[in-house]
């Protein structure tokens, strides 16, 4: 259970410390004195998105940190200790900062952890039920989730939902290949003419830029020869040619070592020119001797590359283009040769997942339809205790055409509020108040399979009074029994009920705003009572319907404890 709530910096708020007890927890105050803030501080904590906007004005950061009794919470634990987080001394402690500059940080026992942990950690602590609720029940996946919940179905659903996207999957698949099949089929010819035509060809990457150099050099021989043997000439053809006149340089140099030895590195530097002339003059003799005038060759070459052009221009404008085009053509002409058989293959797998998913539709319809009677079975027991003695309730399972990811029938709450009038949907029969009620007995029901130690009820009052408020707040004492229960309250006949009583007052620090808390017993929480009834709470007439109030409270407590012992006794008997 929740055993203290630490909340820092969260709107108006500066530092509220909130311990709670076993049992029934009220929450009081004038309205607009921060029971909200406080509800929103634990959404925050149990990883509900928050943004920098509830920082406290002035304040760097926001923090909200969760005190847990973790002896009885083994789920929550083997969770935490397949993350890697240890639980000391049976205490569990959850921390979430918020920063004004809209940075999130989370702690579980001073691990870092993820809001996404977090929130799947919270969800194990806490459930919380307000006003939005309310509304939420007339929404049909609501009331779907809701009865999941009850029948235990979740891991069902997620088996349809997933058997769902197979087949959804593969009915696309099928449907994507069986057009491209038929588009295929109809450009069968076209396709076949352009596979032949590419692989008439034989295009080799990079074939055109090589084409195009020997071309030039076969267009141009006669020219290339003359340029070259004109070189050749003018370097090493005579005496008068370069090498020859180079003779002069190196006696010159020869002459220049013997006076100054220090030009000796210069014979060096003109012997390797000599040297790489000499080889120039070498490989440009070589070059005009393989240079020969090949007319053929040259129209050969020519009529290739004008294949290439063609082909280049049709399906270009490179050869690794055109290739790809051609592979293209021929995967496309695959579908209409072997498209048949690869949609036969599609069709069988997909047979086989429709049936996988009719079967767990089917399994999900069994849990849904057992948990739809044992749910409103439930529910209707406990309408009369909340000021609806005729009320009935029922879920409605409407089967669908077909399977949904969802499954195969859409989910309705039903519910008659009078004697002598049909179920409805609650939409159309259900007040404000009476949706209130209604929830809290669902939420009362589902508790009772929920492992979640903590309940939450913020504000689901609103819309009773009177006797049946008193209903509502014994209502939510049982339940108390066996869950921790925070309530959020503005009725004096909930309040008087509770087992540990805080209220929440607005004040003021300096110039600003802030909220705090008090646990009230004793005179204090008469006085309390007396607010809340409305009366002036200084005087004595007001506080004796408080007191009274209070004492009513103790006395159906002692007539409970008496008639569940007279119960137990009589089955005792029963069982002899």
């Amino acid at each position: 259970m929740l055993v203290e709530l630490r909340i820092r910096n969260v709107a108006v708020i500066d530092t509220v410390l909130l311990p709670l007890a076993a049992g029934l927890n009220v929450l009081t105050g004038e309205t607009g004195a921060g029971k909200s803030l406080i509800v929103g501080a634990l959404g925050m904590l149990l990883g509900e998105r928050a943004a920098s906007d509830r920082v406290r004005s002035g304040a760097e950061k926001a923090t909200v940190e969760g005190v847990f009794d973790a002896r009885q919470l083994v789920n929550v634990r083997a969770l935490l200790d397949e993350r890697g987080i240890e639980v000391d001394n049976d205490v569990l402690v959850l921390k979430r900062e918020i920063g004004s500059n809209g940075r999130s940080r989370a702690w579980i026992n001073g691990s870092s952890v993820t809001a996404t942990v977090l929130a799947d950690i919270g969800s194990q602590l806490v459930s919380v039920h307000g006003q939005h609720d309310s509304r939420q029940l007339l929404d049909s996946d609501h009331q779907r989730t809701l009865l999941d919940a009850f029948a235990g179905a979740q891991a069902q659903v997620a088996h349809v939902a997933l058997a769902f996207d197979r087949v959804a999957a593969l009915r696309a698949r099928e449907r994507a290949l069986d057009v491209r099949r038929v588009e295929a089929s109809k450009r069968a010819d076209y396709l076949r003419f352009i596979a032949r035509e590419i692989e008439d060809a034989h295009p080799v990457i990079g074939e055109d830029e090589l084409l195009d150099v020997e071309i030039r050099r076969l267009a141009n021989a006669e020219e290339l020869r003359l340029l070259g043997a004109q070189a050749a000439g003018t370097i090493a053809g005579d005496d008068h040619a370069a090498l020859g006149q180079l003779a002069l340089v190196r006696r010159v140099l020869v002459h220049l070592a013997r006076i100054d030895p220090s030009t000796t590195r210069w014979q060096t530097l003109f012997d390797s020119a000599v040297s790489a002339l000499d080889e120039l003059a070498r490989e440009l003799e070589d070059y005009v001797d393989a240079i020969a005038a090949d007319p053929m060759r040259l129209r050969a070459l020519e009529t290739r590359r004008d294949v290439l052009l063609s082909l280049l221009r049709k399906h270009g404008p490179t050869i690794v283009e055109a290739l790809l085009t051609g592979q293209q053509a021929r995967e496309e002409l695959d579908l209409v040769d072997g498209g048949t058989l690869d949609l036969h293959a599609i069709a069988s797998a997909r047979a086989a997942a429709e049936r996988e998913l009719a079967e767990a539709a089917a399994t999900l319809t069994r849990l849904r339809e057992s948990g739809a009677q044992q749910l409103g079975a439930a529910v209707t027991v406990l309408l009369p205790e909340l000021g609806m003695p005729d009320g009935i309730f029922n879920v409605s399972l409407v089967s669908l055409d077909h399977v949904s990811a969802d499954g195969a029938e859409q989910i309705a709450f039903l519910s008659t509020l009078n004697a002598g009038t049909d179920v409805r949907p609650l939409q159309r029969i259900a007040s404000g108040g009476e949706l209130a009620r209604i929830l809290l007995a669902l939420s009362t029901v589902l508790a009772r399979i929920q492992q979640v130690p903590t309940l939450v009820f913020d504000e689901v009052d609103a819309g009773v009074g009177g006797a049946v408020a008193w209903q509502v707040g014994a209502l939510m004492r049982r339940v108390a029994g066996h869950h921790q229960v925070l309530a959020i309250s503005h009725l004096a006949q909930i309040a008087a009920r509770a087992h540990h009583h805080v209220v929440v007052r607005k004040g003021a620090i300096g110039t600003v705003t802030t909220a705090d808390t008090t646990i009230v017993t004793d005179d204090a929480r008469v006085v309390e009572i007396a607010r809340m009834l409305g009366g002036d709470a200084d005087r004595e007439i007001s506080r004796a319907h408080a007191r009274e109030l209070l004492q009513r409270g103790l006395t159906d407590d002692a007539a409970m404890v008496n008639t569940n012992a007279t119960n137990v006794t009589k089955k005792q008997r029963a069982a002899t």
